[in-house]
Parts: C-alpha cells; structure tokens; sequence
C-alpha cells in the first residue's frame, strides 16, 4: 500500500467536498492511503500575496512544517493552487536557511520542508497505469475527454517542473489507461478565471464559453480537470453560459478521479459525481 501525506486545503472541506470524496475513494480502491495532516491551516493561496509577502510564505510554510514533524516524504495537495503555494515556499525555504529559521519562529514549529508536494496526477502516475489498467472492471469507452489542465497544474514551470506547460499530456494517458478516448483541442491550459467567479462573473463566463465551445468543437463529450477551482467554474456556470450566448452545451465536468473511479467499479454517489451540475451522460 502507498501511503501520503494529505493536504487538503480549504476548498475540498468545503464547497468542493465532492472532489475529496472522489479522491479519497477512488485511491482508497487503489490501495492508496493518505493521511490528513494534523492541524493544518489555509495557505493563503488567491489573497496573501497581495497582502503580505511573509505571510504568503508562512502560511504554507506552517503545513510544510506540521509534515515535517510527523515524518511526511510525500505530500499530496489535490488543489493545483495550494500544491503550486506549497512547492513555491518549500523552494523558497531550502534556498535559503535563514529564511527558513526566520518562518520556523514566526510559525511556532520547525520548518525543514523536507516533504515532497505532489499533485493527483502524480500519484496516480505513482500508482502506476500498468496497474490502474489491471483493475479496470468497466472501461470507460463513452468517454470522449477533453483534458483540461487550467493556468496553475503545469505553471509556472520553473517552480511546478511538471509535464509540459504547453502541451501536457500525463491526464491523458490515465484516461486511455481507464479506456477512454482523450480528444486533441486548443484549450487544455488556458484560464477559466479562476477565483475571479464572483467578482468578475462576465470575465469568466466568457472565459469559460471559449473552453467549453473549443472542446466540444473537437469532439468531447466531456471534460476532465484535476481543480476545484477549475471544476466549479465549468460546471457550475455552464448553464450561465448556455444562457448568455444561447446555445446547448451539456458537457459534464468530472475530476480525473471520478473516471478512473468509475472504471475501478465505483458508483456516481461513491464519487459524489451525483453532486455535479451538469448530469448529461456522455454518448
């Protein structure tokens, strides 16, 4: 059994639980463990680096440290937002010690950033495919995805260092391995507004139009995202969207673990996929 560290972050015990049920039970079928981290606190990702530059990197600097203490090597953070801030401060913490002595006194806790933050993606490519297609109990041959990767799985490169921050193609391989089809189209990492959908809804909803329309335009019947962040605007606006520039788009919006989920045998209220907004089947 692989075994993790487990950062939730705010989003995934809140307004997108669905993703963290999706993910905890699809891994768990995976015989994959993750382990929540004992008190962790927000990170501070979308506000504190407008803020305040040290709080930015204390915030998450704290999780980083709680990891430390209970011996953690991998940490999971299925939020791309919250891996990114993550990644970034542990960066920041083992190029410069007295940094790191200067947000060990701030946090109250022994920083080393000694975890390795990885994304689900990453855990799944650790689980192996070879494996994920070994258990497959119902292929997914109706899936037609468009993987969406969004601004922040693949940037920025120099911090991420994962897959290619143009053409990515790891989601893609996890759904072919789960026996779907995943369709080639243009809009895999552009922006979808991110958590601008409540101050700036015109932005994102034309933002999202582009996406869902370019998708469809290629063929999908769906699409895939590993954020939460990601997940609610595409789903959650899609009528919003239909309505605005009056069209029909129907594209259910599913997290990468829902469909190799589903694939492993797991049922929709298993992955909270009965959550969703947007419930068309594909065909």
């Amino acid at each position: 059994m692989l075994q993790f560290g487990y950062y939730p972050g705010c989003a995934l015990h809140g307004s997108s639980n669905d993703y963290e049920k999706s993910a905890r039970a699809c891994l768990q079928a995976l015989d994959v463990e993750l382990v929540e981290l004992d008190d962790w606190i927000c990170c501070g990702a979308t506000a504190a680096h407008s803020l305040n530059h040290m709080l930015s990197l204390a915030l998450p600097a704290r999780n980083l440290g709680i990891a430390d203490r209970d011996g953690v090597t991998e940490l999971l953070a299925p939020c791309p937002m919250c891996s990114m801030e993550l990644i970034q401060t542990r960066k920041a913490l083992n190029s410069d010690p007295s940094l790191r002595r200067r947000l060990s006194e701030i946090v109250e806790i022994d920083v080393q950033g000694n975890a390795e933050v990885v994304n689900i993606v990453q855990v799944f490519q650790r689980v192996g495919l070879d494996k994920i297609a070994r258990q497959v109990k119902q292929p997914q041959e109706s899936i037609r995805a468009a993987c969406y990767y969004g601004c922040l799985l693949t940037r920025p490169p120099e911090i991420l260092e994962f897959d290619d921050r143009e053409h990515p193609s790891s989601m893609e391989a996890i759904i072919e391995a789960v026996g779907g089809t995943a369709v080639e189209w243009n809009y895999k990492t552009e922006c979808c507004g991110a958590g601008m959908t409540m101050a700036n809804e015109n932005m994102v909803l034309e933002l999202v139009d582009r996406i869902l329309s370019n998708a469809a335009a290629h063929g999908a019947n769906c699409l895939v995202v590993a954020c939460p962040m990601c997940h609610v605007n595409l789903d959650m606006k899609q009528k919003a969207v239909e309505s605005r520039y009056n069209k029909t788009l129907g594209l259910p919006v599913y997290y990468l673990s829902d469909l190799v989920g589903l694939a492993l045998g797991l049922s929709e209220e298993d992955l909270a996929i009965d959550k969703h907004f947007v419930m068309k089947a594909p065909v």
